[in-house]
Order: structure tokens, then sequence, then C-alpha cells
């Protein structure tokens, strides 16, 4: 059943599932408030979740190519020097489990390029208020110059944690992030294949994340980052530039060849986070998607990858029931454990690292980083990073397509498996997947 559908916002999430519902059949309509679509931020990590995502929309190419590989995220408290974050992709005993730090102008500019060729509608300059339900069942959307559009018989909401089309839940994190995108300094003293980071206690943290290319540039970039609370944010801009580099410079001397792009405050955004879970994610004939559903701190690296899992269920639960409604309602029953668990997670993790607290940091360099170095912690925290936790895949039927494509050759540049031939090489495969599964009953904690 081909439905009239709308979608409001054009980031990750909206983006996603445009391609993946017009690619079933569905009339597709994307709504955009700006006058051209563009990308918000700078840095992200694509989890093997998202991966897999992208792997069946047939996009996982162009996204290695223009990421970069994370194999370990790596954090360093000061000035002890103590390890208090070490978490490798490999204790999950997989070459195919990795990260990819890309820019987000990179991944929208795949997303985006994609949208065009099909030939979906992006009707840009519409800045949506609201979308009330007619009585036939069906929506419209308002926009804020008064504008109707509609009726549809689905909206989708990607217009996140600020979306005006859900009730407000929840409320500001105390501590958000300067973010910037610079040139990778080629004398720099970082790992390529890491997102490293420095911390004093919990109120300070620097980053580096590597995230390839960002489109119309051929130098790599690297995503720069600089926890800040929110109420402090106008002190930062008043002591200057100069002031702020130094400290910087004081916590993680390595960070001088970046800072030295830094030249005016401009180059700097300020990403405030927001911690909020909708119950009521599936109304009638509308769906709320990626942060408008359930937004977080950025601890754990999950945004994009949840989106982009949140699409894929709607476009399978609509592909195989003929009932809209009852296709929300899966969508939602498919996603929720998933996405309790995160939330829970990340509420718990997100002081350890960014909060004013003086104890949680003291047992996180003492004793939980210590610990966390030790089986079975590993996999546990290798799991949880990659999205993992829960089976998040299974449900979707992309738990199998994964590992098939990895079977394939679908892993980053210089990553290849070798190709297999006879008998042995069934043998083998049949050895992997059995490997595979009991990896997958590993994290199901």
């Amino acid at each position: 059943m081909a439905l009239k559908i709308a979608i409001a916002g054009s980031g990750p999430a909206g983006l996603a599932t445009a391609l993946l519902l017009h690619r079933d059949g569905h009339r597709i309509t994307v709504f955009e408030r700006f006058d051209a679509p563009q990308p918000v931020g700078s840095g992200l990590m694509i989890q093997p979740t998202g991966l897999a995502v992208l792997q069946a929309m047939g996009l996982d190419a162009p996204v290695l190519a223009a990421g970069a590989r994370i194999d370990r995220l790596f954090g360093q408290a000061t000035p002890s020097e103590r390890t208090v974050l070490d978490v490798r992709y490999a204790a999950l005993g997989k070459d195919i489990h990795f990260g990819i730090g890309i820019h987000r102008a990179a991944l929208f500019d795949i997303l985006f390029r994609s949208v065009q060729a099909t030939g979906i509608s992006i009707a840009t300059s519409h800045t949506v208020t609201g979308a009330p339900l007619l009585a036939d069942g069906r929506r419209e959307l308002v926009f804020a110059s008064g504008a109707r559009a509609g009726p549809f018989d689905l909206i989708v909401d990607t217009l996140g944690t600020a979306s005006p089309l859900c009730p407000p839940l929840g409320g500001p994190l105390a501590y958000g992030a300067l973010w910037a995108s610079l040139d990778w300094p080629d004398d720099a003293g970082f790992n390529v294949t890491a997102l490293e980071q420095r911390y004093v206690r919990a109120s300070t943290m620097v980053g580096v994340l590597p995230v390839g290319l960002a489109p119309g540039s051929p130098k790599p970039k690297a995503a720069f980052f600089w926890s800040l609370r929110t109420d402090r944010l106008q002190a930062w801009r008043e002591a200057g530039l100069d002031r702020w580099k130094e400290e910087v410079r004081s916590v993680w001397p390595a960070t001088a060849p970046l800072l030295d792009q830094i030249v005016t405050p401009e180059q700097l955004t300020f990403a405030r986070y927001t911690h909020r879970t909708l119950e009521g994610a599936a109304e009638t004939s509308l769906i709320h998607l990626g942060d408008a559903w359930h937004a977080t701190s950025p601890q754990l690296g999950q945004g994009a990858n949840m989106a982009l899992l949140d699409a894929f269920a709607l476009a399978k639960s609509l592909r195989e029931t003929d009932d809209l409604q009852h296709a929300l309602e899966r969508t939602v029953a498919v996603r929720r454990r998933h996405i309790r668990l995160y939330q829970g997670m990340s509420l718990l993790f997100t002081p350890v690292y960014q909060s004013d607290s003086t104890m949680l940091p003291w047992l996180r360099d003492r004793v939980v980083g210590p610990l966390a170095r030790l089986w079975p912690a590993t996999t546990i925290l290798a799991a949880m990073v990659s999205g993992l936790i829960g089976r998040p895949l299974k449900p979707l039927g992309l738990a199998a397509l994964a590992a098939s494509e990895a079977r394939r050759g679908g892993l980053m540049p210089g990553h290849e498996q070798p190709p297999q031939h006879g008998d042995r090489a069934v043998e083998q495969q049949a050895d992997q997947r059995q490997d595979e599964d009991d990896a997958e009953q590993r994290v199901d904690l």
C-alpha cells in the first residue's frame, strides 16, 4: 500500500527515512526550514549498528570512503595520567567491528545526494509548527507562515529535541561542548584510528576525533571538542580565546597544532544536550524518530545510529503490514528495549565524564578505570560502544546482512578479508557464523 508521507526535517534521520520509504513505493515530501538543507555540527561516530543500516541502503561504500576507521576509544586523566577509558572494538573478537568517525557534512552530503537522485520532493523554507489531526484520520502540516500542506497519510517527525510536534519533555543537561572542524595536523601525536580524550575530574574534558574528509576538502579533518557548562558560556566568551587556549594546552599540550587553527570564536559551535524519552512516540498518523523520540548526551556516541535504526524499523514495519497504525506501534515495540537500555546507560555514564562531581571521577580513575581493562568488562564496554547491547539488529533482520557484507569484503580499505574457496571455505564460513551467533549471545545483557 503506497502512502502519502511527509517527513519533517532533513537531518540524517529524515533523509534516511525518506530514502527507505521511497524505495518501498511511498510518495515522500521532505519539509525543511532552511532555504537550503544543511548539516549542523562537526563530527559524529557511525557504530556497527548504524553501518548495518547504511549497508542495507547501499550507502556503506561512500561512508567508508569519506570517514575514518576508529578502532579504539582512549581517555586519560590529567595530571595523574591514569588511563580511565580504553575501549577496543577488537574485544568483540571480530575485525568486522569498528567505528567510523565522519564529518557531519560528509554524512549529510551522501544522504542528501541520494535523496536528490531519487527525485524525492524537498520543500525548503518551511518551518513546521504543527500537525493537526483531521476528521478522516490523516494529518496536515502547518507552517510558521500560516500555510498548510497535506493531507498526508503519515507524518514522520525528525525535527529533533525542540520539535514543535511533540510536547516539551525533559530539560537541557548542565554540560554542553564547544566543537570545531579542523585540519588534521600532520605532525601531531594523535592516534589516527582512535577517539582520544583528556579529563580533569569530570568538569573538564577535551577530545579529538578523526572524521575523514569533508565535502570539497582534500585534507583529512579532526573534530575537536571542549566540555563546558552551559551557564559558563558567556564567561568563556568574555575571557577571550587566548586565555581559553592556554587552559586547553595545560590540559593536553598536544592540542597546540589544532588550537593554532582557531583564530576567531565563530569557528567554535556550542552544542547543548538534552536527556528525554517520549513515551508516546507513535500517534494517529504521526511518528517521532531520532532525537524527537529519544535524546541524550553524546557520551556513548549513539545519536545518529539510533536514528538510522528507527528509520529502518519504520520502513520494515510498513512493509510487513497494510495497517498503518499497527505498523507505527510495531516500530515503537521493536525499538523500545534498545532505546531504554541506552537511555539508561547514558544517564548513568554522563555524570562520570561531564559533571561537577568530585566523588564520581575519583571512583572512575582509581576503581572503574582499572577494572574496565579486564575481561569481561572489555567485551561489555566494546559491545556498549558498538550499540550492540540488547541485540538491536536481529529483530530488524540486519545481523545476518552485516555479517554477510563483512564476508564479501565490505570493510574499511586495508581491512579486506581474503577470499575462500572449496569445501574448506564452507566449513570456515559455518564456523564464522557460529562465532558470530556466540558473540551476539555474549553481548546480549
